[in-house]
């Protein structure tokens, strides 16, 4: 099988970069699938322009300049409530614009601090290879890997008044690198806590041996000629990002670890056809426990070696690229893995390089070590870590992890945020942290244009998505994270107390002109011990009940349908961006369970394992596409909602009118753009001659029907009806049509315009 072949290869790979004396033989090469699709796209038209767009893009980033700071005030003009808190503001601002000039002054701009990757980590030139790392607590540091047989003595380093640590080693006597591409390579400093031996902090790649428990470094280098090279220009930014949420592990059907081939190859056409036009990819950045969903970060430059090499994740992107979506990269800045072992955890033998000393540079819950982003060598690592996924690997934005961590000295933790603007704005922000996040959003907006950038905030930060000239944080989107914890906590109660006004308030809940991502459910809603919607709804019936041919049950059918009612409803009202993790838009019936052994806690307390199985580590996307299965309705719908949105652009529209929150009728009606959503929670009733108000007059039609057969609905609409409006207010809107509301049931009915009717004789 194809997975089986790639193990075969990572392990040739590894076997490979053991040797010190061998470079990558040229037959082996196939094992490195670096120039996949080359031939093809070539047959399919790539144009040379096309080609030479890409590959100097990053030439035409270095040129770019990023706007100098402005002045901050216009948030005041946008929110006058904000100038209660000016003091705190001010202060934020002019703590920006004194690190932007500092970094003017010492860096040569932001631009330039931000390539930090030229200078640190493994640095390449005609003569040979410079190595580079900070660690200030070192007190002597060695180079040593495959290349010298792990020799410490033979590559002692030296080092500056800053704690920097250099050597230089020339090339060989034949022109070859001192380093073989694919050598295994680690630092070995004395500290003082002892001899440690250290991945280098900006290493481009690393790999788990089989049969190792350590990671190893690799100098990861291959000659021009096998480097992938991108042949597609990124797409422009989409008008309304709609976000396919993925994991490429757990992405394959069968229980395994999948590959960036086999998702670029199986996934991606699957996205597009769907209708998303964005792919948020998770666990990007090197981990060395797979559990961790990717979020406990070992080596932040290198892309995860479980999935394939560096050159596999570039033509994937590629290929995203080529078929029209969005990457966006789950990129994790807001805590580090505390493994001292692979990552940056007393990497220099202090607890104090990269992170806060003591208790504040440690998350208790998360279990991780916090950055320290009040200094300079840590700014200058995460806007590099930002600038190289973006340029080397042509991601077009991120989703930044863990905001509400970073912005308080609280973390959010235990925590209610209220609303109060003292709760954003006081001695328990950590504006050093705040100011971090507007040089990230500067840095990436002013290279990247057309880059996106989402921000995973709980607290719904004032300012957050404000630009950061005007004195904003400077995000594009925030994470809408209430919807979802709404959604389980009404999916615990009986129909007849879920509250409409409830519903509608945390949906439109949101800062105005500050853009949201709403989501139903996202990776956190369906890890182990909880449920995802559709097992909330369906339970263990979703086991034998989803055959189309077989009856039924009111447990599956009440499921199906509030489960397309409340993915419509989250897209309606709660953004302007809409989200959703993979196998979800089918309704996948199962949690996410990674591989683990029993495992006991400092504490002494026992927790199972699950025998290391990767059974609820994947995704049956085979339940979607099975016609003879009841999920095949659902992703039907899914793929409905999607090119509805494409259709109209409703979630970007600035016309949002909610013209009725009836809780005894369950119904709710709302206006975007000119369509009107017509909601009847109801579990019996069903309305005939429902008069719903409208701002348009006009005739309206059916566009999206909740109870369409196709989504396994039962076909109580009549699609060819059309609608005209009457004149006279209703619900507080100037014109109204009579519908048929069936219980259970979503209708979308939009406005006809330019038709042309025939003239009567």
């Amino acid at each position: 099988m194809e997975h089986e072949s790639k193990l075969e290869d990572q392990e040739k790979f590894v076997e490979q970069s053991s040797s010190s004396s061998e470079t990558i033989r040229e037959e082996d090469s196939a094992s490195l699938p670096l120039l996949d699709g080359d031939i093809e796209a070539k047959a399919e038209g790539t144009s040379d322009t096309s080609y030479v767009s890409v590959s100097t893009e990053s030439d035409r980033v270095r040129k770019r300049v990023i706007t100098p700071p402005g002045i901050g005030q216009k948030i005041y003009e946008i929110d006058p409530l904000l100038t209660n808190y000016r003091d705190h503001l001010d202060y934020r601002y002019g703590h920006y614009k004194k690190m932007r000039e500092a970094i003017d002054k010492y860096e040569g701009g932001l631009e330039m601090f931000s390539r930090g990757y030229e200078k640190f980590g493994f640095t390449r030139s005609a003569t040979g290879i410079t190595y580079r790392e900070w660690a200030p607590g070192a007190k002597w540091a060695t180079l040593i890997g495959d290349f010298n047989n792990w020799n410490p003595n033979a590559d002692v380093m030296t080092r500056n008044e800053f704690g920097v640590w250099e050597i230089f080693l020339p090339n060989n006597a034949d022109g070859s690198p001192p380093i073989p591409h694919g050598s295994r390579v680690k630092i070995r400093m004395e500290t003082p806590s002892g001899i440690k031996d250290s991945i280098p902090a900006w290493i481009k790649f690393s790999v788990q041996a089989p049969g190792e428990i350590p990671y190893n470094g690799i100098y990861y280098d291959p000659p021009e000629e096998e480097k992938y090279a991108f042949k597609h220009p990124r797409p422009e930014k989409p008008r309304s990002l709609r976000i396919y949420e993925s994991h490429i592990g757990m992405s394959s059907t069968e229980p395994i670890i999948n590959t960036y081939a086999n998702f670029r190859d199986d996934v991606l056409p699957r996205i597009k056809s769907l209708g998303y036009n964005a792919v948020q990819i998770m666990a990007i950045q090197e981990h060395s426990y797979y559990a961790s969903f990717g979020y406990h970060v070992t080596n932040f430059f290198a892309p995860s070696s479980r999935f394939g090499t560096p050159d596999d994740l570039k033509s994937l992107i590629d290929r995203a690229h080529e078929l029209g979506l969005v990457v966006l990269m789950d990129i994790v800045h807001s805590h580090s893995s505390n493994n001292t072992l692979d990552g940056l955890n007393m990497f220099d033998g202090t607890d104090s390089c990269y992170f806060h000393s003591g208790s504040r540079g440690y998350h208790w819950m998360w279990d991780s070590r916090l950055f320290n982003y009040g200094h300079w060598e840590v700014l200058r690592y995460l806007l590099s870590n930002a600038r190289w996924w973006l340029d080397e690997y042509k991601f077009d934005g991120f989703r930044f992890d863990g905001v509400t961590s970073m912005m308080y000295t609280h973390h959010g933790l235990q925590v209610a945020f209220t609303g109060n603007y003292s709760e954003y704005f006081g001695l328990s922000t950590d504006v050093d942290a705040v100011v971090y996040l507007m040089l990230v959003n500067d840095l990436i907006h002013g290279l990247f244009p057309e880059t996106i950038t989402i921000g995973e905030d709980v607290s719904g930060m004032p300012t957050f998505c404000i630009p950061v000239q005007d004195g904003g944080v400077g995000f594009d989107y925030r994470l809408h994270m209430a919807i979802a914890d709404k959604w389980i906590e009404i999916l615990k109660k009986r129909d007849e107390d879920w509250k409409m006004g409830d519903i509608v308030h945390t949906l439109t809940n949101r800062r105005w002109s500050e853009k949201c991502v709403a989501y139903a459910e996202s990776h956190d809603q369906a890890l182990v011990g909880d449920k995802t919607i559709a097992f909330w709804l369906m339970d263990k019936d979703m086991y034998d009940f989803m055959a189309v041919d077989r009856p039924s049950t009111p447990l599956i059918d009440r499921g199906i349908a509030l489960h397309k009612m409340i993915r419509l409803i989250t897209m309606g009202l709660g953004g302007e961006g809409y989200l959703n993790f993979m196998g979800n838009e089918f309704g996948h019936p199962e949690w996410i369970d990674f591989p683990r052994a029993d495992q006991r806690l400092p504490d002494g307390k026992f927790v199972p394992g699950n025998n290391n199985s990767f059974d609820k580590c994947r995704r049956r996307f085979d339940l979607g596409d099975a016609e003879y299965l009841r999920y095949h309705g659902m992703q039907e719908f899914d793929r409905a909602m999607h090119h509805l949105e494409e259709k109209y652009g409703f979630m970007t529209s600035e016309h949002q009118y909610i013209s009725r929150k009836d809780e005894g009728d369950k119904t709710i009606v709302f206006e975007r753009g000119n369509l009107v959503f017509v909601f009847n929670f109801h579990w019996t009733s069903s309305y005939f001659d429902y008069r719903v108000g409208c701002l348009k007059p006009g005739k309206y039609k059916v566009v999206l029907d909740s109870d369409d057969p196709l989504f396994g609905g039962f076909s109580r609409i009549n699609h060819d009806a059309e609608y005209f409006t009457s004149d006279g207010r209703y619900d507080g809107r100037p014109c109204s049509f009579m519908i048929y509301a069936p219980s259970r049931t979503a209708v979308v009915y939009a406005l006809v315009e330019n038709e042309v009717f025939p003239v009567e004789e």
